[in-house]
């Protein structure tokens, strides 16, 4: 796209990028996604024969938003893409290419909440107590209970090296979003599985590859691999619905929070920077939230025990 764009419009978004690269040292993922996102502002702008990034105001960002929406974009989506935008342009105003914001104040339509579906504990355990029938189903399983055991995001688990993993601590260290590393815990199911692999790896990789998930050629397994093997894992294992690493990740923190209760510990396993995230992808509603107030937090509790001493107590004062 930015090769059809003029100058006036490839030249600073390219900037932007390298930016976002060498400055604040963004990974090459996030980089693609503002490039995906503003190369799509950038043909939006030049069909309409925008040469300039500065003539860009709120109404044309409004009109832009309401376009993505007809295409079929989600709340989600254009919120992203809004979010893409007045970063851009924090960027331009700060290189004076702009005077302003125009995004600033922009919001996307709300959308439905969708979140992935939750397999029970049972239909887990049916899953990962079946015995593998070769090789690569031993390496499948064996990530299939680490994502479960530790939640990890398909990019967490893609990105595993052999020294990631302490076997005896029983716990790995991972490379989350935003580069932040966290260490985690691993159940003994996944240890197992675990020393299982590592024999039928070494048959596989020589000591040069770091990867601990390989392929039959012996290179990092890829995120639509372990994605298809997921899935072909639950046709072959009798699972009676479609299988993805987001929906075990999912399994994982409703079952956690399920069984302790502990909003803020499955915040920390899952590497939720915020906490409305983690109540989101958990289905807690504000019921809960408030029950676990009250049961957690001292001056909840304190007037809580004011309330059953009566409306004589000496302590109301």
């Amino acid at each position: 796209m930015a090769d059809s764009l003029p100058v006036s419009l490839a030249a600073p978004l390219t900037d932007f990028i390298q930016h976002l690269a060498s400055e604040t040292r963004h990974s090459q993922r996030t980089c693609d996604s503002y490039r995906r996102d503003l190369d799509r502002l950038a043909g939006w702008l030049h069909q309409r024969q925008f040469d300039q990034w500065h003539r860009l105001n709120a109404h044309d960002v409004r009109r832009y938003a309401a376009d993505l929406a007809r295409q079929g974009l989600s709340g989600r989506s254009i919120a992203r893409h809004l979010s893409s935008i007045r970063r851009f342009y924090r960027f331009l105003v700060r290189e004076k290419l702009a005077t302003d914001n125009p995004a600033l104040d922009i919001r996307a339509p709300k959308s439905g909440r969708r979140l992935p579906k939750v397999a029970d504990v049972d239909q887990v355990n049916h899953l990962l107590d079946a015995n593998p029938d070769d090789p690569l189903e031993v390496r499948d399983l064996c990530m299939f209970e680490l994502i479960y055991s530790s939640g990890l995001r398909l990019s967490e688990l893609a990105g595993l090296n052999v020294d990631s993993v302490d076997l005896r601590g029983g716990q790995l260290r991972v490379l989350g979003k935003g580069g932040k590393e966290r260490d985690l815990p691993v159940g003994r199911k996944a240890v197992a599985a675990i020393q299982a692999w590592l024999p039928v790896r070494a048959g596989l990789t020589g000591d040069a590859e770091p990867a601990l998930f390989v392929s039959q050629r012996g290179d990092r397994l890829s995120h639509r691999s372990i994605q298809s093997r997921l899935s072909r894992w639950g046709v072959v294992k009798g699972a009676d619905q479609r299988l993805h690493p987001h929906m075990l990740r999912h399994s994982f923190a409703s079952h956690m929070l399920e069984s302790s209760g502990d909003l803020r510990a499955v915040q920390e396993l899952l590497g939720h920077a915020d906490i409305a995230t983690t109540q989101v992808y958990t289905h807690l509603d504000f019921q809960h939230l408030a029950r676990v107030y009250d049961q957690s937090h001292p001056r909840a509790r304190r007037r809580r025990q004011d309330q059953h001493s009566g409306p004589g107590c000496e302590d109301r004062k």
